[in-house]
């Protein structure tokens, strides 16, 4: 005879530590849910973080004299694109 299975949350409402009888019960998700359901999810998977750039940046290195740097950084986050910005506006003034 199969002896019962603890519940899963305690009288406090923590989750106990999962035994290896538990884990034999698991299934995949695709058995467990409801077929509109798990490929609704599935569908969702690969969908994060931000969106591709149609024209994305290049990661290149560049060495500044290290008081230059400083007060670069001195200026907080985003630092990196006011530089950017600022070349920009730099070659903008070249011709």
């Amino acid at each position: 005879m199969k002896k019962p299975l603890l519940p899963l949350i305690d009288e406090d409402g923590e989750v106990r530590e999962l035994t290896q009888e538990d884990m034999a019960l698991f299934r995949p998700a695709r058995e467990a849910l409801p077929a509109a359901l798990y490929e609704g999810l599935a569908s969702l998977k690969n969908r994060g973080g931000r969106p591709k750039s149609v024209a994305p940046k290049i990661q290149t290195a560049i060495r500044f004299d290290p008081d230059v740097l400083a007060a670069l950084k001195a200026t907080g986050r985003g630092w990196q694109t006011r530089v950017n910005d600022a070349m920009r506006e730099w070659l903008k003034a070249r011709g």
